[in-house]
């Protein structure tokens, strides 16, 4: 018992370290929102029942995070930073019981130097509370099909309920807990177990219904074209294409679960399917289900690094129970592996207390590593200074990018709903919204920003023009990227490019 308490204090000392680095990063002043994170704490200004490309929780948790921490970097990041720690706690208590509480310290520190929670517990996007949740599904769901007792089958149907609150994706752990139960052979003794999940998991999906029923059923639309089931005329395969989409998502996913633990992810999962051992093949089981998923597709279209992630948190569970039952060479390797996987980035994501951040090719990198997080701040304060100089009263700000727009948001005082000028791209929640031929015939200002665009291309006419520049934000005097800024008077017309695709 005593053991294990040490084992049970060590694990949170490091997680509470781990969480307090990221803390540090967020409240680092150079530091901005990511533009997916600003785009959805912009939801939280927007509330519905869900959103054009993902469902409600993310906005849901920014609404709530920020109505006690405000609208700062802290009061969005606190989701992904909470959400890393339940990822760690679910992935040290799901190892404990399955092999004991030194597998479940290992399993917890291996969680943790994962780049896919760095990820995940770093920025707040919808992969923080999916994998969470997620994981949390799967333990309960286990204990369900160990235990056969509803309970634990109601309270995993809650946990995936908010899981598809998250992001649809969580419907991927009804094949993987099926395929399970007949593998046992189980499924004849737990059917009605598995209805009643299934029945409380579809909760989840009331508010996608409800917001798809009153638009059109566009997220569904989207997530057809997504797949590679719509948005246009059938192209014929380029293998050529279809090749290197495949080997980035395959080199991608090599990255995502820490190149220096490698060799034992080789020689684990060898063990794992030569044994066959139900605890273990259970863990595999989704991520290796959400790896060949994703495969596949990376071999129609370029496949986003991160989209399979959440189904991998099952992977350190067992190689944490595999660790401990391994030669002290491999524990001391392993070990080595984690602290590498950990300082790395906990060094890239403090402020400069060393000397190592000053040295010009290790700044740069810097900046080119951390370019979508830097930069935003500066040019909202820019457009503040303008719309002093030129005393602007009734402005409103738009931009070709619903990532800029967002951002402008954000930081811009007083937080102003900013508008998407639609000059190509396919649909977006922008478009869903209302947009800026509200202004038309009006007396009022518009500020265009783009990082795209040297004009607006016809695509609105204003009386004149006041005044443009192009503004250059830099981090530590290295130029981040060039904005087009225009002020105009008087919007007359505006005919925004109408998308037709998903």
């Amino acid at each position: 018992m005593e053991l294990a308490s040490n084992y049970h204090m060590r694990f949170w000392v490091i997680t509470i370290a781990l969480a307090a680095v990221k803390i540090i990063f967020t409240l680092r002043p150079e530091i901005n929102l990511f533009t997916e994170e600003a785009q959805y704490w912009l939801w939280s200004q927007n509330m519905a029942w869900h959103y054009y490309s993902k469902p409600p929780l993310v906005a849901v948790l920014n609404y709530l995070s920020t109505a006690v921490l405000g609208n700062t970097e802290l009061g969005v990041r606190i989701n992904a930073i909470l959400s890393g720690v339940g990822i760690a706690w679910v992935t040290y208590l799901f190892a404990s019981h399955l092999y004991g509480s030194k597998a479940g310290f290992w399993a917890g520190l291996l969680a943790q130097a994962m780049p896919v929670w760095w990820l995940a517990s770093t920025f707040h996007m919808t992969d923080s509370s999916l994998t969470f949740f997620w994981i949390l599904a799967v333990y309960l769901a286990y204990r369900g099909v160990e235990e056969k007792k509803t309970s634990w089958w109601i309270w995993a149907g809650v946990a995936t309920a908010f899981g598809l609150m998250a992001k649809m994706v969580m419907l991927l752990i009804f094949p993987t807990v099926l395929i399970y139960l007949f593998f046992v052979r189980s499924f004849k003794l737990q059917q009605k177990n598995f209805a009643v999940f299934v029945g409380v998991s579809l909760l989840g999906f009331v508010p996608a219904l409800i917001w798809n029923w009153q638009n059109n059923f566009d997220t569904f639309k989207h997530l057809a074209t997504l797949g590679g089931a719509g948005g246009g005329e059938s192209k014929p395969v380029d293998l050529g294409n279809s090749l290197k989409w495949f080997l980035e998502y395959w080199s991608g996913q090599l990255a995502i679960i820490s190149p220096f633990l490698l060799p034992a992810w080789l020689v684990c999962f060898r063990d794992v399917f030569k044994t066959k051992d139900n605890r273990s093949l259970y863990l595999a089981l989704p991520g290796v289900l959400a790896f060949l998923a994703f495969a596949s597709l990376s071999l129609m279209k370029r496949v986003e690094v991160n989209w399979p992630i959440f189904a991998y948190t099952g992977f350190a569970v067992f190689l944490g129970g595999w660790i401990v039952s391994q030669s002290q060479a491999w524990r001391r390797y392993a070990m080595v592996a984690i602290v590498l996987s950990i300082a790395i980035p906990t060094i890239f994501l403090l402020p400069d207390i060393t000397f190592l951040k000053s040295i010009p090719s290790i700044q740069k990198g810097e900046q080119k590593a951390l370019n979508r997080l830097l930069g935003h701040e500066q040019l909202a304060q820019r457009l503040e200074f303008l719309k002093d100089s030129l005393a602007l009263e009734d402005e409103f700000y738009f931009s070709d990018s619903y990532h800029t727009a967002s951002e402008l948001s954000f930081y811009l005082e007083g937080h102003p709903q900013s508008y998407v000028m639609n000059m190509g791209s396919r649909k977006n929640q922008f478009d869903l919204w209302t947009d800026m031929s509200q202004f038309v015939g009006g007396e009022n200002e518009g500020v265009f920003v783009s990082m795209n665009h040297e004009t607006m291309q016809d695509r609105a006419t204003f009386e004149s023009l006041i005044y443009e520049e192009t503004f250059t934000p830099d981090y530590r005097q290295i130029p981040i990227r060039s904005v087009k800024i225009q002020v105009w008077k008087n919007l007359q017309s505006y005919q925004p490019f109408v998308p037709d695709t998903y």
